[in-house]
């Protein structure tokens, strides 16, 4: 396992030296590169022994998915005074607030396991997630530093491609680290190991440069957000990336303590599995930035939608091992070109002035209702049953799909709308 952690940091190094050196990348990319895996190695830790710890603590173990869903409540209501508090001050004193938070849960979680209160554990993924908020804006960061609007897509994709690195950081510093102190149920050590790469990122973000943004004086004055949301592009994206992140949710809460809790599946396997989700989460960022250069947005977006319809015939097709491997990997695939495809068009519906206060409603929208999900997926699959958990995905995915349609019949290209909308 130390093999593996050592592995997946020296390939995130060199990876990063690949975007500074090879492909010419601002510093400020392959930075954010470096730190967003750091960072967002807490939600696989939550999502892969959140559970699992909580059903020893818990009260009730239909509460097993509470923890996660609090570290979700807590991003959702702190996207909104992220993004003000971003404005006022700029990114890079709001992420380092944002680590300072993550830092804190870290320690709170690591005592809440030493200690075993099922309280102070809520209240550390409660802190987890409001740092989370800060993490999410880092995509924006990005766009923020990039002069062209062509490369808007291609530094998302190399974004989101970071968060392969911590689809292995994550889940391999909860076991490798789970006894380095000792605690009456474990994996106290996996939140130091956390707090350790919160620390590593703190540092490496003291070289980030804050973007200057140049306003546009042909663009007009700002815009009132209820005008702003009303627009067909706007609610499209906002769509996309909700549902995405939504059923996500539902289904990856729900994987951990169905293949380990109920059906009895080795720690191991569950721990490949969410490894090989998370994996195909950022993986195909690889690949989708070039594929809407060349198919477009919506065809990007169609295709999401019918690997969900994957997931849902192999998820009820059986609950072996493969049938969570294989539905867990094609959700996390779905997921990426949903949430593309929202992160990429909602920049094209927005002035540079009112770039905060969109951003922030966006990931409002998107992490409350994924806080939902999470909450949902515990209570449904304890109640109902794993088949009742995947049918319920089925409305939504329809929802997506009309909504694509209604994509498509915007018959004139993205760049006119844009112009007229702005």
């Amino acid at each position: 396992m130390i093999s593996t952690l050592v592995i997946t940091l020296l390939l995130m190094v060199v990876t990063a030296i690949i975007l500074a050196k090879v492909l010419n990348m601002p510093r400020n990319i392959w930075l954010l590169f470096l730190v967003q895996p750091l960072t967002m190695s807490a939600t696989p830790v939550i999502v892969f022994i959140g559970g699992i710890l909580s059903t020893k603590l818990a009260p009730d173990p239909s509460l097993a998915t509470l923890p996660l869903t609090l570290m979700i409540i807590g991003l959702a209501v702190t996207t909104l005074p992220a993004g003000a508090f971003a404005k006022k001050v700029g990114r890079k004193k709001a992420f380092m607030l944002g680590l300072a938070i993550s830092l804190s849960g870290s320690l709170l979680a690591m005592t809440a396991a030493l200690i075993s209160s099922f309280y102070l554990f809520l209240t550390a993924c409660a802190f987890i997630g409001s740092s989370a908020a800060f993490v999410m804006q880092l995509r924006f960061a990005a766009i923020d530093s990039v002069n062209d609007d062509k490369d808007i897509a291609k530094v998302v994709s190399i974004l989101m491609f970071a968060g392969i690195f911590a689809a292995f950081l994550g889940p391999e510093i909860a076991v490798f680290a789970k006894d380095w102190l000792a605690s009456p149920h474990g994996y106290a050590g996996s939140f130091l190991g956390l707090a350790i790469m919160v620390l590593i990122a703190m540092v490496i973000f003291q070289w980030f440069e804050e973007p200057t943004i140049k306003e546009d004086p042909t663009r007009g004055a700002e815009r009132p957000l209820t005008l702003i949301i009303k627009q067909p592009l706007v609610i499209i994206a906002i769509l996309a990336a909700t549902i995405g992140y939504g059923l996500m949710s539902l289904l990856m809460t729900a994987t951990p303590i169905s293949m380990h809790n109920m059906q009895g599946h080795s720690l191991n396997d569950t721990k490949w599995v969410i490894q090989s989700h998370i994996a195909a989460m950022y993986l195909p960022s690889l690949i989708t930035g070039t594929l809407v250069s060349r198919i477009g947005l919506k065809n990007v977006l169609m295709i999401g939608i019918l690997l969900f319809v994957g997931v849902i015939l192999i998820a009820l097709n059986g609950q072996q091992v493969m049938h969570y491997w294989w539905t867990l990997v094609l959700l996390g695939v779905s997921w990426n070109f949903l949430f593309l495809t929202g992160t990429v068009l909602l920049p094209e519906c927005y002035r540079a002035s009112e770039r905060h206060k969109v951003q922030a409603l966006n990931d409002f929208i998107i992490f409350s209702v994924q806080a939902l999900a999470s909450l949902l997926a515990g209570w449904v699959l304890f109640k109902a049953g794993w088949s009742t958990l995947v049918y319920s995905t089925i409305p939504f995915i329809l929802i997506m799909f009309f909504a694509n349609i209604w994509f498509y019949r915007l018959t004139y290209p993205i760049a006119a709308s844009t112009a007229n909308n702005k």
